[in-house]
């Protein structure tokens, strides 16, 4: 069997089955059912399909394991059926190969199915590499175990999340031959942003035995993949694309490509060099069976022509060079910023945070900006609706200000609102209208503002956006492809020495600074000593630090900022707040407050941001001990 195995990757055109999904979706199977459990619960259900494809000619079938992740059943309350899910998968098919050899001599082949974790990948993501690799080799064990030829990686959505699968395969699964799919967008790239040259040289290099692409928006774009591909690596390259994209029908999700036009592009694929060829989402055995008519009627008109010679054709010399990853080095901090600069040489630096208004007009922002940048504020921190409040977007009041009162914005940016598409358009537009330096933050989630039920986003967190701009920085998207130079961003990030778990915040700083981080800026800080902790605390990894300070208006507003911000907000200044009589003697007493702290924490931090409560921008003059005369 291992010998026969060898020759499907040795040059030969290959027929793969088509859609499994899709044909038991039209069994009446519900589409919010976990399918892999049907290897369980319906077991001649999957047994129909897969004879189905196998008296419609496929050589290989693919087992019904697609979504036996441990991070995909977690979603039906099914993570501890992995092993028994994937065995039965593999076994099902066994059966069905074994016995159509046994019956009419035909041989074919098993292949173990192993899907997508469906979660993005560190660092982008929250699910850690070695996570990631772990759930695979789980799955993989088990399709091992229940007899599978071969493995298929398929739907990989990252390149990155494809190598950790080759590698978990190699671990627990090394007799076993592995081939990567990779689906793609509209633009025939990666959904990580990777092109397909990259992509196949990556799987290449990792040790993978064949590549090739599968799902995606249809056949037209894949067989652009196939081409791309077969320039970049002399592995045997898989076609296996949707029946274009699906419409709805009265309520069922209907595929219209049909199974002649399918078999035109099994033609079109081997022409550009696929060895196999079969089906995705909306493929049927009719499909398989036009596509495996197709291919014979090639091999017939080509008869003097054999596979190997199209297949092993030599790879240009000038793709390695094309593809290859071109980093640039970005220019100093101290070129990129006026904030740059002075963080680069050690200067003490003041900014002010101006939140966007509610609603269009913005004039009394720009007035404020104009104020403080009168009393020489050296920046202005435009919040990205903060507390998940709908307002005027922080990079339209940024460009507002630099254009119209000419001081220097840092603008915040979250995640919540932006999938990694948006997050690299929005970035690559601030770095063409002269925005240079980023506040990198995950976000409010919607449920703490005025609309609790809006969708958040949520693809990267903080840590993964400094990961995305430091690559930016560097020449290089989110899929490692050139943008033509450095976009120039000084880095910030986001810390709070005020947090209950003070070891998670830590860590996470760490993980800001190892991904690029520049220098931070601090929630506000009532209590010194927290601060301090702080900064013991991240010594090893120190970057400078800006620290947030906040001038009280009134008790109230000290209470507000304990108790529903859950700001440590020690005894002695809400004492001092609540002796003040009035209210203009408790925002005395709060700029007092404020200017204290300010002269406390000097010598310990490189600079510090003030807040101006209720648009009070003269308050942050006060504090930070400013007038015209020092402008």
């Amino acid at each position: 069997m291992a010998a026969a195995v060898d020759r499907l990757f040795a040059g030969g055109t290959v027929l793969c089955d088509g859609a499994m999904g899709t044909m038991l979706y039209s069994c009446g199977v519900f589409i919010n059912r976990c399918y892999d459990e049907l290897n369980v619960t319906q077991p001649e259900m999957v047994r129909s399909v897969h004879e189905q494809y196998l008296q419609a000619g496929a050589e290989i079938i693919e087992t019904n394991t697609f979504g036996a992740n441990s991070f995909r059943l977690e979603r039906f309350g099914l993570s501890d059926k992995v092993g028994e899910f994937n065995l039965a998968g593999a076994t099902i098919a066994r059966q069905c190969v074994d016995a159509i050899r046994e019956k009419q001599g035909t041989q074919a082949f098993v292949a173990g199915a192993v899907g997508s974790l469906g979660l993005r990948l560190e660092p982008l993501g929250k699910i850690g590499l070695d996570e990631a690799r772990a759930s695979f080799a789980e799955q993989i064990a088990a399709l091992a175990e229940g007899g599978v030829d071969l493995l298929i990686l398929e739907t990989m959505m990252s390149v990155d999340e494809a190598e950790q699968a080759v590698l978990a395969a190699r671990e627990v699964a090394p007799q076993l031959k592995v081939v990567v799919l990779f689906t793609v967008d509209e633009e025939a790239n990666c959904l990580d942003g990777t092109i397909p040259e990259v992509a196949a040289q990556r799987i290449t290099a990792i040790g993978a035995d064949a590549v090739g692409c599968n799902c995606s928006m249809g056949p037209a774009t894949v067989l652009t993949v196939v081409e791309r591909m077969r320039a970049a690596t002399t592995l045997p390259i898989v076609a296996m694309p949707n029946a274009g994209m699906p419409r709805n029908v009265e309520g069922r999700n209907i595929y219209l490509t049909s199974p002649e036009y399918m078999g035109s592009f099994a033609r079109k694929f081997v022409r550009a060099g696929a060895n196999w060829v079969g089906g995705c989402c909306g493929t049927t055995p009719a499909h398989i069976r036009a596509m495996r008519s197709a291919l014979r009627a090639m091999e017939a008109q080509d008869a003097g022509e054999t596979a190997i010679a199209r297949i092993h054709a030599a790879v240009p010399a000038s793709v390695a060079t094309s593809a290859r990853e071109l980093t640039v080095e970005p220019p100093p901090l101290s070129e990129r910023s006026r904030i740059g600069e002075r963080i680069a040489n050690g200067r003490f630096v003041t900014m002010v945070e101006i939140v966007p208004p509610k609603g269009f007009d913005c004039s009394k922002e720009l007035a404020g900006a104009a104020l403080l940048a009168q009393h020489g504020v050296d920046a202005i921190n435009v919040p990205d609706s903060p507390r998940a409040s709908a307002r005027m977007s922080a990079q339209s009041l940024c460009v507002q200000i630099q254009q119209k009162v000419g001081i220097e914005t840092i603008l915040h940016y979250t995640c919540r609102d932006r999938n990694v598409l948006s997050i690299q358009s929005d970035l690559l537009g601030a770095a063409s209208i002269g925005l240079k330096n980023i506040l990198c933050l995950t976000g409010d989630p919607p449920k703490m503002g005025n609309y609790p039920d809006a969708t958040a986003v949520f693809d990267v967190d903080a840590i993964g956006l400094v990961n995305i701009v430091h690559g930016l920085n560097q020449g290089l998207d989110i899929g490692r492809n050139s943008i033509g130079g450095s976009t120039g961003f000084t880095i910030s990030v986001a810390a709070n020495p005020g947090v209950p778990d003070i070891e998670h915040e830590v860590r996470r700083f760490a993980y800001k600074v190892e991904a690029g981080a520049e220098f931070c800026i601090t929630q506000p800080v009532f209590d010194l000593k927290l601060l301090e902790d702080f900064l013991r605390r991240i010594e090893a990894f120190r970057i400078p630090v800006i620290a947030g300070i906040w001038p009280l208006t009134s008790l109230r507003n000290a209470e507000f900022m304990k108790n529903d911000l859950r700001v440590s907000m020690p005894d002695e200044i809400l004492a001092r707040m609540a002796a003040a009589a009035d209210k203009e003697a408790a925002l005395a007493e709060g700029v007092a407050i404020a200017r204290d702290m300010l002269a406390r924490v000097r010598g310990a931090v490189q600079g510090v941001q003030v807040s101006a409560p209720f648009g009070k921008y003269t308050v942050t003059t006060e504090v930070l001990g400013l007038n015209e005369e020092t402008a």
